[in-house]
């Protein structure tokens, strides 16, 4: 059975050293806690057009972004669970729309047939007109290891830590091995802290006397920028 989700929220991303990524895990640890899953490997393919229409388009930092990803957690096998994301951002707050399905449907939809029959709703159809309308194609694989905290009293308070950012062109399939280029050194962890409404007074204090402030950062972005020095490089 295919399920759809919604999620609205701020998001803010934050690079941290070593030495502040420890500080913060045991600051937050009597008001949060890693959520079921422990750290987990994410893995998406990006889309965009020929033209990279999407991502340049981002870069720019409009009022309004979009961007379409197809996204397991774990190596999938044809069977297993993918979900298909469309993530808009409009003047800070992103909004998330996706539907869930087999790893072989997606890849059936990605090569020219139709989204699953069990699927339908405004989700669905809103991917299928951007996937027309864009032209879109699988443009970049990109993984990484997450783990996710959750706020013990307030469980819609979450922040994330990724390491092992990985970025590759051309063989973009999510069952393949994570190699590829990394992203952001070895010693830094990206952060992101996402809420539905204003921060907690105590994670405020705790960023503050870090001196820990938001970093606009798109992993996609870096990718994107990264893999057009090595093409125009040679390399």
């Amino acid at each position: 059975m295919a399920f759809t989700y919604i999620f609205q929220r701020v998001e803010k991303k934050y690079m941290l050293t070593r030495e502040q990524y420890e500080y913060l895990v045991n600051a937050i640890s009597p008001y949060m806690e890693i959520d079921r899953y422990g750290e987990t490997d994410i893995r998406n393919i990006y889309f965009d057009n020929s033209d990279d229409e999407l991502i340049e388009t981002s870069l720019l930092k409009p009022a309004y972004k979009e961007k379409l990803r197809l996204r397991s957690y774990g190596v999938p096998t044809a069977d297993s669970t993918v979900f298909f994301e469309i993530k808009k951002k409009y003047r800070g707050i992103v909004y998330k729309r996706r539907i869930s399905m087999k790893l072989h449907e997606a890849y059936d939809y990605i090569n020219g047939g139709a989204l699953p029959e069990d699927i339908a709703g405004n989700i669905p159809a809103e991917i299928d007109y951007m996937v027309r309308r864009y032209r879109l194609a699988p443009k970049a694989f990109i993984s990484y290891r997450r783990v996710a905290w959750a706020g013990k009293d307030n469980p819609d308070l979450r922040i994330t830590f990724d390491r092992d950012i990985t970025s590759r062109y051309g063989d973009t399939k999510l069952e393949s091995t994570a190699s590829g280029s990394k992203i952001l050194p070895e010693e830094t962890t990206l952060m992101e802290i996402k809420i539905p409404g204003a921060m907690p007074m105590w994670l405020a204090r705790v960023l503050s006397e870090k001196n820990i402030f938001p970093h606009s950062f798109s992993k996609f972005g870096t990718a994107h920028v990264q893999n057009k020095i090595k093409k125009a490089s040679g390399f």
